[in-house]
């Protein structure tokens, strides 16, 4: 009898701990279940806020869908504050003068005939009234580390010219290699940038080069307003060259954006679409292809304008947005970017500029020229005490030069790892 027991008990205890079991299993799987189940909300709740209702949609040979998006349906005006914002059509004043009409449109003047080098327009153009939004799709958000933090910038994306330390730079993970000015009031920049596809080792790291106008200090409160070329595998899910824009009032932590990712920039132009392809791109010892970038702050409304080219006024920030750059900027920088992530233990050999070092020279470096800032006045004026900064010359570097073709200018950029820089 009491061998009958003991093995009944045996049998039950064995049952209770096989349905423990078997009631874990099924709980770790409807926890999983859940998980992914409140991700895919989360991600397609914030699809549907990035991607507004468009007149028509246009399919871009790079496998980017282009949505013509009616002016006032625009991402900027889900924020609070731009409810009742009436959309500012022009600039009240430019810094090569008082503003003129023909620069709003290119299809007003001379321009129209000038080449737009962005892929998507070889199917189609946005009707005048709407602006081109790349729509963002599921995998796009999916690749970032969360919904939160998708189409912004990891924090010390800014490089710090006078206060670099090795330390802070392992800590940041960028690398920098730029031209700046401080010291002086700053009421815009302006750049010809050459325009390369640099090699990124890791998806989770980017190459650009790009404007910083910049505010406050380099702690919590930094502003800075972006504007430039960047390869983003992460951000784009490819390796295409394209045209970017970024801000933020808060030293990259829960502020601004790339892009239209976000509420903040007001597009007015309809030809020129944020985070989309520019095509071609340079090529070594072979033809060679700039942008021209110029950001200012209307001396009138207080916002900050972005052109591109040389007749397409893209649009502004609103000068609300911004508390040290309301007045103006303290410090301008021009240059490259990559992300180091060193995942090897070794440093990335994520390419700057073109991925050569600027002696190199032109055709096979990259490079900056005709550097400008806006001053007090309001005029494009050459840049004075232009000063060079890079965390490692050894892995990127940068000259700068000038001349009466290009003004002020600079080479910049390197291969990441090699020899020098292991």
């Amino acid at each position: 009898m009491g061998g009958v027991v003991h093995l009944s008990t045996v049998k039950l205890a064995r049952d209770f701990l096989v349905c423990l079991f078997l009631w874990g299993v099924f709980s770790l799987s409807y926890a999983a279940r859940s998980g992914v189940s409140k991700q895919k909300f989360e991600v397609k709740k914030h699809l549907n806020r990035l991607n507004k209702p468009a007149v028509k949609s246009i399919q871009s040979p790079d496998g980017d869908i282009i949505d013509c998006v009616p002016i006032s349906k625009q991402p900027a005006f889900d924020h609070p504050f731009l409810k009742d914002h009436k959309i500012q059509m022009k600039p009240n004043y430019h810094p090569e003068g008082l503003f003129d009409d023909n620069k709003v449109s290119a299809s007003k003047s001379n321009e129209k005939e000038m080449h737009i080098p962005q892929l998507w327009h070889r199917y189609g153009k946005c009707t005048e009234g709407t602006i081109p939004v790349r729509r963002t799709k599921e995998d796009d958000v999916l690749r970032a580390s969360s919904v939160k933090r998708y189409g912004k910038k990891k924090r010390r994306s800014v490089p710090l010219p006078k206060s670099a330390e090795p330390d802070l730079i392992n800590q940041s993970g960028h690398q920098h290699a730029i031209a700046y000015v401080e010291g002086d009031k700053y009421y815009g920049a302006k750049a010809t940038i050459n325009v390369w596809e640099p090699k990124i080792q890791q998806q989770n790291e980017f190459s650009l080069s790009q404007i910083w106008l910049l505010g406050g200090s380099f702690g919590q409160d930094l502003n800075s307003i972006e504007a430039g070329w960047q390869v983003s595998p992460d951000l784009y899910g490819d390796n295409n060259t394209r045209l970017f824009t970024y801000w933020t009032s808060d030293a990259y932590q829960a502020t601004g954006c790339y892009n239209h990712l976000c509420s903040g920039f007001i597009q007015i132009n309809s030809d020129i679409a944020m985070g989309a392809s520019i095509s071609p791109v340079s090529g070594y010892r072979n033809s060679q292809y700039d942008i021209s970038i110029l950001i200012w702050k209307d001396p009138k409304e207080g916002h900050w304008w972005m052109q591109f080219g040389n007749g397409y006024v893209l649009g502004y920030w609103p000068s609300f947005l911004f508390s040290y750059l309301t007045e103006s900027a303290s410090m301008i920088e021009w240059g490259g970017e990559v992300v180091n992530s060193q995942s090897d233990g070794q440093h990335t050999s994520t390419q700057m500029g073109s991925g050569r070092f600027p002696e190199e020279g032109f055709s096979k470096a990259s490079y900056f020229r005709n550097i400008q800032v806006v001053d007090g006045s309001n005029n494009l004026k050459a840049p004075k005490g232009l000063g060079t900064f890079t965390e490692q010359s050894n892995c990127y570097d940068v000259q700068t030069g000038s001349n009466d073709d290009w003004g002020h200018y600079f080479y910049y950029g390197g291969p990441g790892k090699n020899q020098k820089c292991p």
